[in-house]
């Protein structure tokens, strides 16, 4: 498939129109003044009185201002190509960034992540690097081959009647040659991306495979990947030697009707300009050769700005912002499901079957179920990280489906199951925005019960944290999600499990933080321990994706019959009777 001349286009929209402009004029003109040069020195061979001083400093006057003149468009071609291709990389960079991160999370679940990583590193880099010098070469070269052709057919017109032939030719292989390029290219791309893959997997888990003593077979498996991508790179050094040998028999022919056509119009033409046309004529194998392995090389790397673009056809996610919204939205925090459904992506089936039901404002609201139940994508699709497939939701009385995603976001408050840490500073991951204080801050941390350990750090809140807070344990990083949530405030709160991490009696305390700051809070609580959830209001227990249950503890308890009492008593919380042992007394 060839790549289509909108990728050009867009690509030289991202240099800009002046720089385009200034490399365009500038290369002409450096070839007109070159050909003039080369012509003006046939002149001078010529001239009958050629050692004479004055013609001598004539002709040596103009043909050192024609060599300045070329040194300056050259000059002034080569600054506006390079300031003009930063200004393009840059642009695509910041587009595949910006496009990247609107993009939903089906995306990424169904993306692998080395082909995201080739884009932002493999990609990126040809854009940067190698497409701005060898599309600067291919302006060059495809300008100087045609400067080879007009002087010869100037200084012997009948040369123009084999250009066509020679011209097809030449296009011919051309045509074959960067088709097979091309696509040997898109292949060793593609195969690239499996090999980024394993080996970030590879440094991420290394300490699992040492205790599993994998070494051995994941050593096996990058070789594997890089000797197929080894594989695929190889054709093309093939490819290149195929076309070296016709672009010679092309030279070749170039060259001898060149010669031949000189010698039958000896009585016509001088001997400088016969000079001049066998000159250029030898100079066209180089020059040909060059050029068809510019173009391919251009065709072959513009593909890197064509999957630099890929991601901006992609489906993004909904407007960030859209109509304003009340700054003090939610002040009850009701929530309402409408016959709700949702599943992940098209063509599959529904995870959430129309499920309704109303939670006042304030109410403490537990959910439960098996697993699969559709506990977590009810959390994902509060905060539209998955769209409705029908029915609605609404907070205080405001269809979250017309809200933008960042006003919709920004008034609610999740603690995660999986605490998520940035590497920066732990304030700056407590504080993200810089919105508060620091003794609020300290007063979170309190809260949280983490100020002991803060307070312990060399840094304090200034304590550099590692990616993904891999210089913490999983407890403390559930406890700093625990902060940063204490510190908005939020009038809905959602906890998806975020207990699980922690011991005991840690949960204990940060149930009773919870309770006491967020009194006031609609708080959704999915549960990992039932007991976590047994002074709630209500409790919801789904079950494949419906409401089957929606009351209080109490009366669900009360009720034999009820998942959730066959819930709690598989958890040893109801149903247990004391048996009597003698052998005790």
């Amino acid at each position: 498939m060839n790549v289509g001349y909108g990728v050009y286009v867009r690509y030289f929209k991202s240099i800009g129109v002046t720089f385009s402009l200034i490399v365009l004029i500038g290369t002409i003109a450096n070839q007109a003044f070159a050909i003039y040069s080369n012509t003006w020195l046939a002149e001078w061979a010529d001239h009958p009185n050629n050692n004479e001083p004055s013609t001598r400093d004539l002709y040596l006057g103009v043909y050192g201002a024609l060599g300045i003149a070329q040194s300056l468009t050259l000059f002034a071609t080569s600054i506006a190509m390079a300031v003009g291709c930063v200004y393009a990389a840059r642009n695509l960079h910041n587009n595949l960034l910006h496009q990247t991160m609107r993009l939903p999370m089906a995306f990424f679940d169904t993306t692998p992540l080395g082909r995201i990583v080739n884009r932002f590193s493999r990609d990126v880099d040809v854009v940067d690097n190698i497409l701005p010098q060898i599309m600067r070469l291919w302006i060059m070269m495809m300008f100087n081959t045609l400067a080879v052709f007009i002087v010869i057919s100037i200084q012997t017109p009948i040369f123009m009647a084999v250009i066509v032939p020679i011209f097809i030719l030449y296009y011919l292989i051309q045509k074959f040659y960067v088709a097979t390029s091309r696509q040997l290219k898109r292949i060793e791309s593609v195969t690239r991306s499996p090999v980024y893959s394993h080996f970030g997997e590879t440094i991420t888990g290394q300490s699992t495979i040492r205790a599993y003593c994998a070494q051995n077979r994941f050593i096996s498996d990058s070789e594997y990947r890089v000797d197929f991508n080894q594989k695929c790179t190889y054709p093309s050094i093939v490819a290149n030697r195929w076309l070296g040998v016709r672009l010679e028999i092309v030279g070749a022919l170039v060259i001898f009707f060149a010669a031949l056509f000189a010698v039958l119009a000896r009585g016509t033409i001088s001997g400088g300009s016969v000079g001049l046309s066998i000159s250029y004529a030898l100079q066209i194998t180089i020059v040909l050769s060059f050029l068809v392995r510019m173009t391919a090389e251009v065709e072959t790397n513009i593909v890197a700005n064509e999957r630099l673009e890929e991601y901006a056809n992609v489906q993004k996610e909904a407007e960030w912002i859209t109509k304003p919204v009340n700054p003090k939205w939610p002040e009850e925090g009701e929530v309402k499901f409408i016959d709700y459904q949702v599943r992940y992506r098209e063509n599959l089936d529904l995870v959430l079957k129309g499920i309704t039901f109303d939670i006042k404002g304030g109410e403490k609201v537990g959910i439960v179920g098996r697993t699969g139940a559709g506990k977590s994508s009810l959390t994902l699709a509060l905060f539209r990280i998955i769209e409705s497939a029908g029915g609605k939701i609404t907070i205080d009385g405001l269809d979250i489906a017309d809200m933008g995603l960042h006003s919709l976001r920004s008034r609610l408050t999740i603690i995660p199951q999986d605490p998520v840490l940035f590497s920066g500073t732990l304030r700056m991951n407590i504080d993200p925005f810089n919105a508060f204080s620091d003794d609020d801050v300290w007063q979170s941390l309190e809260l949280a019960h983490l100020k002991s350990f803060a307070k312990g750090l060399e840094k304090g809140l200034l304590f550099e944290v590692a990616e993904g807070g891999e210089n913490l344990s999983v407890g403390q990083r559930q406890l700093v999600c625990l902060a940063r949530a204490l510190l908005r405030k939020t009038k809905v709160l959602i906890l998806d499990e975020a207990t699980a991490a922690v011991d005991l009696e840690t949960d204990d305390l940060i149930q009773k933080t919870i309770r006491s700051q967020f009194k006031e809070c609609t708080v959704l609580t999915i549960a990992h321990r039932l007991n976590t959830i047994m002074d709630s209001d209500k409790v919801l227990v789904l079950d494949k994706g419906q409401v089957a249950e929606f009351e209080s503890p109490k009366s669900l308890l009360d009720n034999r019959n009820s998942i959730f009492y066959g819930m709690a008593k598989d958890a040893g919380l109801v149903g247990q009777q004391v048996v009597y042992d003698p052998y005790l007394d």
